[in-house]
């Protein structure tokens, strides 16, 4: 019986010299495995190279083994230090060479050096490097302190400067400044897909370089924008008697929305699990309590911003079992059309763990149609909340499978989640922020054409309420996943009542 294959990822650093690629293929070759994905880029790092191969479990762990013995195999992330400097050389023969001779006893990687002898400055030498040891850094500095004049123009042992002699070592370090301690062959992993994505978007003919710009821009945006950087726009409209609801424009992703009564609260969507902390705080400032008033929670889909703080709330959620099935398989395409898609399996994977994901435990489904139609809609069932009955509509899946709208024609309600939004309330930080996935990604719908099916419908269920209520003041009130609460007016969407500013005081 033949051995079974599986596919194995790993990362190769190795020498940046003529055959090194050639060395490590032919390795993989004799112990017979099956290279199915590659990727190396000089202009990126000129050492790390990524590999997928098919392989028995024993023809791996000897090809690992002979990887590893020649120093081919990245199994963890050193520390690195980032070093800029100008030294002031003397006006002798072999100069250059002597202080090249430091720098290579020290290990250090060069990235950069600027000398003119018939330029603005004859004697100044300026010098981009790295290494791998913080003592090794002293070291060469002391050494050549002890020889030259130095100026020190940056030294950075975050990883902030992403040098390119060890770019993915030095956008690893950035990587566990967002996302906490997280062990190396963790991180080593995350490279592994983060790359797969960098190939398949340099392949649509995008820059990779801005694949790996928009990564650190979405991970740096949610970091800043909680704790003292949080901010909210918020919207307070009465609908009942006794209810009254709010809108949370967080900073980043998508609203909460949470409707009041004398005793109880209801909230749909929880946006960020990363902004947990700072909406409780919210909360309080707007006389809303801790959320121990809240009841129930009801999530519209399976996206990080709306459902990734629901396990932080010891109250049931209630969700559809496409949403189940995306939160377990922790693939936003899971039972779409793209559900292979390697962007919208990685995406799901590095904004999980940006956002501090953390979905519900304590939750129950919807049930599944049972025949009743509002518009192209199934009603899945209806619930009340303050004298306000609510119907349950299951979406077609234009935006990902399992997401559900919720409407309540007596009080002109209709949420809407992110099948319709106000895109023009949004403002430019929101803007920017929401352009990032669209870019990873290469669109946030799974299915663009089912999704614009979808919003001509919940346009045409907002325009018959507006009907209905013709002459009386009312209006439809459509409550996107993002944006203002807004109204239709001649066929375009605009921003309902008073947008009140909120910051972290207050």
């Amino acid at each position: 019986m033949e051995p079974q294959e599986e596919k194995y990822s790993f990362i190769a650093r190795m020498p940046d010299r003529p055959g090194s690629l050639q060395r490590a293929a032919e390795i993989i070759k004799r112990y017979g495995g099956n290279i199915n994905r590659i990727q190396y880029s000089r202009c990126i790092d000129p050492s790390t190279v990524f590999f997928e191969v098919s392989a028995s479990t024993e023809e791996y762990a000897s090809i690992q083994d002979e990887l590893a013995a020649i120093g081919y195999l990245q199994t963890s992330l050193p520390e690195i230090r980032f070093l800029r400097f100008h030294a002031h050389l003397p006006p002798t023969p072999g100069a250059l060479s002597d202080f090249l001779d430091l720098t290579t006893q020290a290990g250090a990687n060069i990235a950069h050096v600027d000398f003119d002898d018939a330029g603005k400055h004859p004697d100044r030498l300026t010098v981009s490097l790295s290494l791998e040891e913080s003592e090794k850094v002293e070291d060469l500095l002391n050494a050549l302190k002890s020889r030259y004049p130095l100026e020190i123009l940056d030294y950075d042992t975050t990883g902030n400067t992403l040098d390119e002699t060890v770019f993915y070592i030095c956008f690893a370090q950035r990587l566990r400044t967002m996302i906490g301690s997280a062990e190396d062959p963790f991180l080593l992993a995350l490279l592994q897909d983060i790359n797969h994505i960098v190939q398949e978007l340099t392949n649509r003919g995008e820059d990779p370089l801005q694949v790996f710009s928009s990564i650190i821009e979405t991970g740096e945006t949610l970091n800043r924008t909680s704790g003292e950087g949080f901010y909210a726009d918020i919207q307070q409209i009465p609908v009942a008697p006794d209810v009254t609801l709010f809108c949370f424009q967080l900073p980043g992703g998508g609203n909460i929305f949470l409707f009041e009564g004398p005793d109880e609260a209801m909230m749909v969507d929880t946006g960020y699990g990363i902004y947990y902390p700072d909406v409780i705080e919210m909360f309080r400032h707007y006389g809303i309590g801790d959320g121990t008033k809240l009841k129930r929670i009801i999530i519209t889909h399976a996206d990080a911003d709306h459902c990734g703080a629901a396990g932080f709330y010891d109250v049931p959620a209630f969700m559809h079992r496409g949403t189940e099935a995306i939160i377990r398989s922790q693939n936003r395409a899971t039972g779409s059309p793209v559900e292979s898609s390697i962007l919208e399996m990685v995406y799901t994977t590095i904004i999980n763990l940006f956002s501090r994901f953390n979905p519900p435990e304590n939750y129950t489904l919807f049930d599944r149609p049972a025949g009743e139609m509002r518009g192209i809609f199934p009603v899945l069932g209806r619930f009340s909340f303050g004298g306000l009955t609510f119907e349950v509509l299951e979406a077609l899946g234009g935006h990902v499978q399992g997401l559900v709208y919720l409407f309540c024609p007596e009080a002109g309600l209709l949420m809407t989640s992110d099948t319709v939004i106000n895109f023009d309330s949004l403002t430019e930080a929101r803007s920017r922020y929401s352009s990032l996935a669209d870019f990873l990604v290469t669109s946030v719908n799974v299915d663009s054409g089912v999704a614009r099916q979808e919003r001509h419908a919940l346009h045409d269920i907002a325009a018959g309420v507006d009907a209905a209520f013709a002459g009386t003041g009312r209006r439809c009130l459509i409550c996107g996943g993002h944006g203002a609460v807004s109204v239709l007016d001649n066929g375009k969407i605009r921003a309902y009542g008073e947008i009140e500013h909120y910051t972290h005081r207050g």
